[in-house]
């Protein structure tokens, strides 16, 4: 068959409603993360994607997680991760470790110095979670919108080997 002359298919276009909800959905989520953001730079000298490698070396066990596995958790891109992970170094809060059963590998560690940055960021951080984001909800609508986010993010997120995701690339 012919695919040339074949009646190309209407896009289906978002309905009003639709339409609001993407644009509120965008809105908040821009100030959100500029919210977090000025936060963060403004308490801890740091962007919000800093903040949360830190956190997740810090919850990791012995503070300590491979590359690979940290930008599949930060959800970026490897060489955006190693741009991060060498700011982080130069500020003496992560430093990175060869890992001896891959030659190719690394780990990314917390230090001393940067698991102390996170204890004193980490109280300020909540509050301006909580502030902008869980005390105008409700109980139902901040349930509500972790059902969402969560079907949203697994439809997302592609079980497949040959998934086109950030830490992939």
């Amino acid at each position: 068959m012919n695919t040339a002359s074949a009646p190309a298919e209407e896009p289906r276009w978002l309905t009003d409603e639709e339409q609001r909800i993407w644009r509120a959905y965008m809105h908040a989520t821009t100030l959100l993360e500029d919210h977090l953001d000025r936060q963060l730079q403004r308490d801890a000298g740091m962007p919000h994607i800093y903040y949360g490698l830190l956190v997740q070396l810090g919850e990791a066990p012995q503070r300590r997680l491979r590359m690979t596995e940290l930008a599949m958790n930060a959800k970026i891109t490897r060489s955006r991760l190693s741009h991060a992970v060498a700011r982080l170094e130069k500020n003496g809060w992560v430093r990175r470790e060869d890992c001896p059963s891959d030659k190719r590998g690394q780990f990314a560690v917390l230090t001393d110095e940067g698991y102390e940055v996170l204890r004193r960021t980490a109280p300020g951080h909540v509050a301006a979670v909580r502030q902008a984001l869980f005390d105008r909800l409700g109980p139902d609508q901040r349930k509500a919108l972790g059902e969402a986010m969560r079907i949203i993010a697994e439809g997302l997120q592609p079980k497949d080997a040959g998934a086109d995701l950030p830490w992939l690339r």
